[in-house]
């Protein structure tokens, strides 16, 4: 059975390439160097965790996917604690988090098991493929670069340092999408799922074991939209094309 070619918009971040490994390595650092420095006030990598995620994430509210809010957030945890503990500040220390912050954008980029096979079967069955992605475009470009993902998406590539219901109302207008035959494929409830189902068009839910705290939020689905959840990028082909059997 043939069935009409989808508009298919992919998210790239932790749904084609690794991403979130990457900050957690990096905060596995920044925990051992805040619990090594506050060690006389017997601070614990869980009292650092909850602080910086609560500042990260309403820094990423704020400003969007800028590359400085994640080294800022280390940056303002480290302050909040000197504070609170009545430690000196020191700016070698805070250069430091800066530095160590910022190294998560040089990572080599991975991409998640199955994403050429799962790139290439879609697009070999006729599908319209599309990137849309959040951060500032230097970084996310350099990435889409090493990973050749033009070779999937032309110049279907949508970045926006705003990822989010608008956003995405946007680029759906802008292409005149014919929106029972348009997906959004992504990990992130916050800005994947909610948006495609508010806009109207279907969504495929690639649930990781490890989110990032701002990608989950409360999911109130509208009875008229199509949504499935899937564990691996490998199943999507699949449950687009069984949707129409």
């Amino acid at each position: 059975m043939s069935i009409t070619p989808q508009h298919i918009i992919f998210d790239m971040d932790d749904t084609l390439i690794h991403c979130n490994k990457y900050f957690d390595l990096i905060l596995g650092d920044f925990f051992e160097w805040m619990t090594d420095w506050f060690s006389p006030f017997g601070l614990t990598t869980e009292e650092v965790r909850s602080k910086q995620i609560e500042i990260d994430i309403a820094g990423t509210k704020q400003l969007g996917f800028a590359s400085t809010n994640f080294p800022q957030s280390l940056i303002a945890t480290y302050r909040h604690y000197c504070e609170a503990h009545g430690r000196t500040l020191s700016t070698i220390e805070e250069e430091q988090l800066f530095v160590l912050g910022m190294s998560v954008y040089d990572q080599e980029v991975e991409p998640y098991p199955g994403m050429v096979e799962t790139l290439e079967r879609l697009q070999a069955d006729g599908h319209r493929l599309y990137l849309y992605t959040g951060g500032e475009a230097r970084i996310q470009q350099r990435k889409i670069e090493q990973m050749k993902l033009a070779d999937y998406f032309g110049d279907r590539i949508y970045i926006r340092r705003h990822k989010n219901i608008e956003a995405l109302e946007e680029i759906v207008s802008a292409g005149s999408f014919d929106r029972s035959h348009t997906w959004m494929i992504g990990n992130s409830l916050r800005t994947d799922v909610v948006p495609a189902l508010t806009a109207g068009i279907n969504s495929i839910y690639l649930k990781q074991q490890r989110e990032w705290e701002y990608n989950l939020v409360e999911l109130k689905q509208e009875p008229h939209n199509v949504l499935y959840t899937v564990s691996a990028l490998t199943e999507v082909p699949d449950v687009i094309h069984h949707h129409f059997m």
